[in-house]
């Protein structure tokens, strides 16, 4: 009896961390379509943006990034949010042609910190 109830102990911690971070960054960073570019051109390409993290626009609001606040180094980025470094997960970056031509960033406040979902390189010129 005692193992049995081991053992559904640890399915229920199993669930318990896997459904964590889910259930910890939903709640802070739904990103929202307030309607501002409806008629853009661009918007049915950011609508389909995704890294290997999931859609970008869906879950987190992007904003373009100034060249001083985003830097590659050895293959890998990171950026300046709210005065802090970030890394970007190598999964988060979109390595598709960027239509929009500035870097882009699509961060997820979590209770961890600052999480990156999409980063879109631009052109550093």
């Amino acid at each position: 009896m005692i193992g049995a109830d081991m053992d559904r102990l640890k399915l229920s911690l199993r669930y318990a961390l896997l459904a964590a971070p889910i259930v910890l960054t939903t709640g802070n960073a739904l990103g929202r379509d307030d309607g501002r570019y409806t008629n853009s051109a661009l918007k049915p390409w950011f609508d389909s943006l995704r890294s290997h993290l999931g859609p970008c626009c869906s879950d987190a609001d992007g904003f373009a990034v100034s060249d001083p606040d985003w830097e590659s180094h050895d293959g890998h980025y990171r950026v300046r949010l709210d005065g802090q470094w970030v890394d970007v997960p190598d999964d988060a970056v979109i390595t598709e042609p960027n239509r929009a031509g500035r870097t882009m960033v699509w961060p997820v406040k979590t209770a961890f910190g600052i999480a990156i979902r999409c980063f879109m390189p631009g052109s550093m010129i």
